[in-house]
């Protein structure tokens, strides 16, 4: 299959080395990784050491795959469909963070849609080296097929991307499977983000720190709103049940510095928006406050605005 991973920073990257045991693969990235990686093939450490020899572009128009995994950040999503619909697309899969990837993606491009999560851990150590952090699986799920007339998840009864996108992963011996309730993954994923990314970012510290101390109740109540949107939103999630799963993920990930940590160190933007800033903004739709996740999101976009980097 050919296989185009659009966004290759860590996970993209790590996706994309995984994929190109099984796949021909076209990294779409930036310099100088992308450079790098051209030059001398990309190499992982950490959970396992292998090295690929992916294709790679800095220029993401044009392209003819079969499949295209989505990985950029969310405020780069309308960027990469206006790209992806200079070409010839089969399908494409977002595995991105935050809420919102899939609506963006299916109003910019005619091809299936699949929507998806992933607990796979990357971080990039320089320039065509990525280090696996953690070993996961990934989940995807039919979000719009061909001729859908609007943006929710459906199964075609003649075609399921969702599974044709699964068994692509599972070649490159990646533990993935296709589930029909992928909207209840992408809301459970939102409220572990919830509770770790902005907390860290602002507290300036690892994952393992959020649920200990002064930050633990907020991270729970950052969790509780994110279940209280979820089910006005007609997806059943439970606040309990959401807040043990931050914190089993903190616990997993203690000495990791979160992606919106990194960003923030790093003087970048951050996907504040995607993350407590539509929890925010969806229970204020529906006539309630998400009080945590909107003062999270003011403060986050306060330094951003202050740095500099919206």
């Amino acid at each position: 299959m050919r296989i185009v991973i659009f966004g290759a920073g860590s996970l993209g990257s790590l996706l994309g080395a995984l994929l190109d045991s099984a796949h021909d693969v076209v990294l779409v990235g930036r310099d100088p990784h992308v450079s790098t990686t051209r030059e001398r093939g990309l190499r992982v450490t950490g959970v396992d050491s292998f090295e690929a020899s992916p294709a790679s572009t800095t220029d993401g128009t044009g392209l003819d795959a079969d499949l295209a995994v989505v990985t950029v950040k969310s405020y780069d999503t309308a960027a990469a469909a206006r790209d992806l619909a200079t070409g010839d697309v089969g399908a494409v899969v977002s595995l991105q963070n935050g809420l919102g990837n899939e609506e963006t993606l299916a109003a910019g491009l005619e091809c299936p849609i699949v929507a998806g999560t992933t607990t796979h851990g990357a971080m990039l150590s320089e320039p065509g080296v990525v280090e696996w952090t953690g070993r996961g699986a990934v989940a995807v799920g039919n979000w719009r097929v061909d001729g859908a007339s609007d943006h929710t998840p459906q199964v075609d009864a003649t075609d399921d991307p969702a599974s044709r996108v699964a068994a692509a992963f599972r070649a490159a011996s990646i533990d993935a499977e296709s589930d029909p309730d992928i909207r209840h993954r992408l809301w459970a994923k939102l409220a572990v983000n919830a509770a770790i990314n902005p907390i860290t970012a602002l507290a300036r510290i690892r994952n393992g720190r959020v649920f200990e101390g002064p930050t633990a109740a907020y991270a729970e109540r950052a969790a509780a709103e994110v279940a209280r949107v979820a089910r006005a939103d007609g997806v059943g999630l439970d606040a309990d049940a959401v807040a043990a799963e931050a914190r089993a993920v903190a616990r997993r990930t203690a000495d990791n510095r979160s992606s919106m940590l990194q960003d923030l160190a790093a003087g970048r933007r951050t996907e504040i928006d995607a993350i407590s800033g539509v929890v925010a903004e969806r229970a204020d739709e529906h006539g309630f406050e998400a009080p945590v996740n909107g003062l999270l999101a003011a403060l986050v976009r306060g330094w951003e605005a202050g740095a500099g980097v919206r």
